[in-house]
């Protein structure tokens, strides 16, 4: 680990009173993956596997304070952007990034719809994440509805995903665009990875379970721990890709619905 990278990873997202998906997720990922864990908290949800019933957000200005007291304190190695909620909340973090942050990499994960259906972002900060939030970002890894929704173009297939991947990078200007196609039939899954070097296909066999929930959260966030410790993009990609298969198939069972993770499962291995 060089000195530059210390592993500290800053979580800007919401929290999953369940414990698979939002913060909870974020920071089992991190320390698992041997990184430091801060976080912003952007809203307070009530919900379990089976949904989300309820959703307090956390006001911008405190979104924002909570950033800057860790960045004046701790600082950190990469930020990663989860449910940011409404625009306000957006702008917060876009302008606090500005302020206290500037270069320090951004994982955004564009998160939309919770794995139940809820609307966890506001129609009107799409097109904030959009215009302000993603030129910025060091890679963005939106599922194929989030693709849909930030490009304009339909994700149904590869050729889809590449499509929308050149849109965020080219046009949108994210510096690197991960894909994600899980939310696309087949018995392969296929992540579009689209950086400056070029497109990497990610494929993995399909794995048939309801434990799904925080999958994004968990991808994204070991990406960013990955980065965080000092790995480039393509790699930290390759990385959190087997973190989160393995998360998967050790998943616990727990909950009725839509399953938690198993994130400690290299503790649980030994």
């Amino acid at each position: 680990m060089s000195v530059e990278n210390k592993g500290r990873v800053l979580i800007i997202a919401g929290s999953d009173s369940g414990g698979g998906a939002g913060i909870q997720a974020d920071i089992k990922t991190v320390a698992a993956l041997g990184g430091f864990a801060m976080t912003a908290v952007t809203a307070v949800t009530v919900q379990n596997t089976l949904g989300v019933s309820n959703v307090h957000a956390v006001p911008a200005d405190i979104v924002r304070e909570q950033i800057e007291a860790v960045m004046g304190d701790l600082g950190a190695d990469v930020w990663k952007l989860g449910m940011l909620g409404a625009a306000a909340h957006v702008r917060a973090v876009t302008e606090a990034w500005y302020a206290v942050g500037h270069g320090v990499p951004l994982v955004l994960d564009p998160v939309m719809v919770a794995k139940g259906g809820a609307a966890l972002l506001a129609q009107e900060a799409v097109a904030v994440i959009r215009d302000e939030l993603m030129p910025v970002a060091a890679i963005v890894t939106p599922n194929a509805p989030e693709a849909e929704a930030l490009t304009g173009v339909p994700v149904r297939d590869l050729d889809g995903q590449i499509n929308a991947a050149e849109i965020l990078v080219e046009k949108i200007g994210a510096f690197t665009a991960l894909v994600k196609g899980g939310h696309i039939e087949g018995d392969t899954v296929r992540d579009v990875l689209l950086t400056n070097e070029g497109y990497r296909v990610f494929e993995s066999p399909r794995i048939h379970t309801r434990a799904t929930h925080g999958t994004g959260c968990t991808l994204a966030s070991a990406i960013a721990a990955h980065m965080a410790l000092g790995a480039g993009i393509e790699a930290a990609v390759e990385n959190a890709r087997i973190y989160l298969m393995e998360a998967i198939r050790a998943a616990p069972g727990f909950g009725q619905g839509h399953q938690p993770l198993g994130h400690n499962w290299r503790l649980v291995r030994r």
